[in-house]
């Protein structure tokens, strides 16, 4: 009986799904701070994804978020 090998695997880090951003970008998106973002994550108050160890936004999501999050003006009559 011959023996089987295993192709020898190479681990490279996986690119972020197309689309996708990062904290980064969104933190210039919104005039913020990666840290604040990354608060915003922890506290699961803006949407993400998860892709391995890394987080990811999908920017329509983001965007929808900031729609969600607008203040209009105040009506007194």
């Amino acid at each position: 009986m011959g023996t089987r090998t295993r192709p020898s695997q190479v681990t490279q880090p996986h690119p972020a799904p197309v689309g996708l951003i990062d904290v980064a970008e969104v933190a210039a998106r919104l005039g913020a701070t990666v840290r604040f973002v990354r608060r915003l994550v922890a506290e699961r108050r803006i949407p993400y994804v998860k892709v391995g160890k890394f987080v990811r936004f999908d920017p329509a999501e983001v965007e929808a978020w900031i729609d969600d999050h607008r203040v209009g003006q105040l009506r007194l009559w």
